[in-house]
């Protein structure tokens, strides 16, 4: 029996959004023969992209699709890299569209042996690569991509090796988007109240142990160029225990400029002013005076090298340039002043950005954009071959962005399908790719398994008061399936 599919929608953080109506999905009754009513597609990659892209897919009344997952368990970011304590992000069944985890593409199957199972095939993996800083000192000990750390936290299986030591008095977060602004919130969040969220149990043992009490997010560019939203922002001023650090001289001159930029970076500036420029009510000076941890924004500054300890045996601090902004709108770049200041910590975190990796030798890929070549989500020169999320754009929005994106890509493809420009006749879909699978001892986790984990999960965190304790082996999760 196919395993069922989610709908993603109707969750509070991830809007409702329509495509123009030039985008209706067009009618398909009488351009497929009657032989081939059921239109074989696949997706790869089971997080907000692929099930965005399956749900749009599935408007045609016959098309069957198959998500395939490297990890045993669905979801990808929203498991994976959404913050514990966003639980309203994640949530959300059809029989015509089936869930395959444990299946890593471009290892246990190839691309052109999925092109040659289903008429078209989409690609949907994400960005699981950070960008290096390619600065000295950051292959110290105390060093991590903000991803891997990420991913410690929200139990993915490859990162649990991970073992950050947080006996420092201060971190620093080179980057300053929603992953930062998240990592920073973790560090610094009371671990009582991480306690009701579905954080890992070991990450969260490290964090009750953490003597971290400040948290600088360093920027190379100023307050109008911060990419985090408005959400996060708030929910970082307002992070019991802890008090923002705003310098009111990174602010000055921007009122003017506020009022000439689009609504939701003004909101967004407007909010960090005012809590860099305006003294506190009394019941926030109270609270702010209490609070015994802090974080800071620190603008106009690019990493130049990890600074060692003594012993030269693991990271010390950030040696930053400082830098003045040139140009306008979105040409504005960083460039060195010439001065320079040296930032003692005992973490570093880099989030300056994250890159898709190539999946197989017959995909195109630009590897300078961390992207595959495409036009609409139509991958270039590979008729069938469709990419959705950040791999088609490379990894910027949110998830409101991808699911606007995905259908997108959705819609291009059953145009080409109605339009007559994906292979005629039937293709076997599954039954083909679970013979190859089956001949290479690969063992598949079907939606129906997910569950049977799901309700393991679920049973584990209710002695402990947690929505789930997450299981974070995959040995683990297949053992339990009797796999």
């Amino acid at each position: 029996m196919a395993s069922r599919c989610w709908r993603w929608w109707g969750l509070s953080a991830w809007p409702r959004t329509r495509l123009p109506p030039a985008g209706s999905t067009p009618s398909f009754r009488h351009h497929f023969s009657t032989q081939e009513k059921t239109p074989q597609i696949c997706v790869v990659g089971s997080g907000p992209a692929g099930f965005y892209t399956a749900q749009h897919l599935l408007k045609h009344p016959q098309a069957h699709v198959d998500i395939y997952e490297k990890q045993p368990v669905p979801f990808g970011l929203v498991r994976f890299g959404v913050a514990p304590d966003h639980p309203e992000v994640k949530t959300a069944h059809s029989g015509r569209c089936a869930f395959w985890g444990n299946v890593e593409v471009g290892r246990d199957v190839t691309v052109p042996e999925l092109r040659e199972a289903y008429h078209a095939v989409v690609l949907s993996y994400g960005a699981e690569d950070h960008r290096a800083l390619e600065i000295p000192g950051e292959e110290l000990p105390g060093v991590f991509s903000a991803w891997a750390f990420v991913g410690w936290y929200n139990g993915l299986p490859e990162n649990q090796e991970l073992e950050p030591d947080l006996s420092c008095d201060t971190a620093v977060i080179l980057g300053q988007g929603n992953v930062a602004l998240d990592v920073a919130r973790i560090l610094l969040t009371p671990p009582e109240h991480l306690e009701r969220t579905d954080i890992t149990k070991a990450a969260l043992g490290v964090l009750r142990q953490s003597r971290v009490k400040t948290v600088w997010l360093v920027g190379r560019r100023g307050p109008l160029q911060v990419a985090f939203t408005i959400k996060e922002l708030r929910e970082m001023i307002q992070l019991p225990g802890a008090r923002p650090i705003l310098d009111p001289a990174d602010f000055l001159g921007l009122q003017d400029k506020i009022k000439e930029v689009p609504r939701p970076r003004k909101r967004l500036t407007e909010l960090l002013f005012r809590t860099a420029t305006e003294k506190p009510g009394p019941e926030e000076a109270v609270r702010q005076a209490s609070a015994s941890r802090a974080w800071g924004l620190r603008f106009f500054r690019s990493p130049q090298q990890v600074l060692p300890s003594p012993d030269g045996r693991r990271a010390a601090g950030v040696r930053l340039a400082v830098t003045r902004l040139e140009g306008v709108d979105e040409a504005t770049r960083a460039v060195p002043t010439g001065d320079i200041e040296d930032l003692p910590c005992g973490l570093v975190l880099s989030s300056i950005g994250y890159k898709s990796r190539p999946v197989d030798p017959s995909v195109p890929f630009d590897s300078k954009l961390g992207v595959i070549p495409n036009v609409e989500g139509r991958v270039m020169d590979v008729p069938g071959l469709y990419c959705s999320g950040w791999v088609k754009r490379g990894p910027t929005g949110v998830i409101a962005t991808t699911m606007t994106d995905s259908f997108l890509t959705g819609q291009m493809l059953l145009q080409d399908l109605k339009a007559g420009l994906l292979p005629s006749g039937p293709r076997p879909g599954y039954a083909a790719i679970q013979a190859l699978l089956s001949s290479r001892g690969v063992q598949p986790v079907s939606f129906s398994d997910w569950e049977k984990l799901d309700a393991e999960e679920v049973a584990r965190g209710q002695g402990t008061g947690k929505p789930r304790e997450k299981l974070v082996d995959p040995q683990e999760m297949l053992r339990l399936l009797g796999h």
